[in-house]
């Protein structure tokens, strides 16, 4: 039984130019590749009017090189034409029609035997339409908002295409599984839930009197912390309302926002007025974006993780924080019941609930945490029970297919 060979299909994955674009895509699958052969194909959407856009938005759409290696894995990025904010509804259609005759091409020099896609649309819908071209099989890894918020729009039939055309979908979270493929009619049996998980070697405690001494942070303050991109649905805008009045609780806080803003959008400049008419722009600490491996000092400088997000298919962070020995305070929405599990690692709040935010950080910030058992549970969260899981789902359907294949030529 030789293991099946994968081509990974997905628009948002890491690179130079956007190096924490997909990081969790590419740490997933970087993983599997330690046991099954993959390539991958993460397609850069382009149009000839991008550097319009980008006179408003300086990093809209940043172009990476069209090949590169990543830990001895080829990367491809062909370009696909994608008019920025308009007609959505065709990207499917675009990204397929763009990347078939390449990804023919590509297999016919790699043998796959699965495509393996992320996020339902545009990539997923795509993957399905070129997986039938050239006669394979097809798995949707389902991811988060991105999938969830275009229920209800235009594009509603595209998801329940891609659904019902995969032959197999994952799902990171429960909540996802639900809310997006049972609810567009899909069995629940098709679906595979398996969440993201923990690096260890990145994310583990130090010590903090180090972390604080490196960040220039007082020994003897309350810090809160969140991280990631600067949009939205993080909810940085919800805690920093919030500060004031946790101030004169704890006259020494301190909130770190680590994380920056992406193509799609950058709400720094408003976060920054933010804090300053709320007059906590002193203790608002914008770190920007941070390497993976300088994380752990961040997370090590801080007492409690706080964020107020607005949907979370499975939030990575979280995990990142509870191994260093952070509880993590954030609101009872998508699958953020699932990594916070229990009063033991942390407290949910219900949408939006500032009052009940507020009090969840306080007592954070004041409870006895056992911050080894917070370790603990990470621990048991790590990549390997994950990857152990994907690996037979994919040997499976690889045999399925390939059994299938040698009954219609024996007919």
């Amino acid at each position: 039984m030789s293991p099946p060979r994968l081509i990974v299909f997905s628009s948002l994955f890491p690179s130079d130019e956007a190096p924490n674009a997909g990081t969790f895509i590419r740490e997933r699958m970087f993983r599997v590749a330690r046991r099954l052969p993959i390539v991958v194909v993460a397609p850069q959407p382009w149009s000839p009017f991008d550097w319009i856009v980008r006179l408003i938005r300086p990093g809209f759409r940043p172009m990476a090189a069209a090949f590169e290696r990543m830990d001895g894995i080829e990367v491809h990025r062909p370009r696909w034409f994608s008019l920025p904010g308009l007609a959505k509804r065709y990207d499917g259609w675009l990204l397929a029609r763009s990347t078939t005759g390449f990804m023919r091409s590509l297999n016919a020099r790699f043998g796959a035997d699965i495509i393996d896609a992320h996020f339902l649309y545009p990539d997923g819908w795509a993957a399905t339409r070129i997986a039938r071209a050239l006669g394979l099989p097809c798995v949707i890894t389902l991811r988060g908002s991105k999938d969830e918020w275009l229920i209800g729009t235009d594009r509603e039939p595209k998801l329940v295409e891609a659904l019902n055309a995969a032959d197999r979908l994952f799902s990171v979270s429960e909540a996802l599984k639900r809310d997006v493929a049972v609810r567009l009619g899909v069995p629940a049996d098709k679906v595979a839930v398996i969440g993201n998980g923990v690096d260890l070697d990145k994310f583990t405690p130090v010590d903090r009197d180090e972390a604080r001494r490196r960040l220039g942070i007082p020994s003897d303050a309350k810090v809160l912390i969140g991280v990631g991109n600067l949009i939205p649905t993080k909810g940085f805008h919800r805690v920093i309302p919030l500060l004031p009045a946790l101030r004169l609780r704890f006259p020494t806080l301190r909130f770190l926002i680590v994380g920056g803003g992406v193509s799609s959008g950058n709400n720094a400049a408003h976060l920054e007025a933010l804090a300053r008419e709320h007059g906590v722009s002193d203790i608002v600490q914008f770190c920007g974006r941070q390497p993976h491996d300088m994380l752990k000092w961040y997370y090590g400088a801080a007492d409690v993780f706080a964020q107020a997000t607005e949907f979370e298919g499975w939030s990575n962070v979280f995990l990142e924080a509870m191994a260093c020995g952070l509880p993590v305070v954030t609101t009872r929405v998508g699958g953020n019941a699932e990594v916070v599990t229990s009063d033991a690692v942390g407290t949910l709040v219900d949408w939006w609930a500032p009052e009940q935010f507020s009090a969840a950080v306080q007592h954070a910030l004041t409870h006895p945490w056992d911050r080894q058992a917070i370790i603990d549970y990470a621990a048991a969260n790590t990549w390997d029970r994950r990857i152990d899981r994907l690996v037979a789902e994919f040997q499976a359907l690889a045999d399925l297919a390939s059994s299938r294949s040698g009954r219609t030529a024996a007919r």
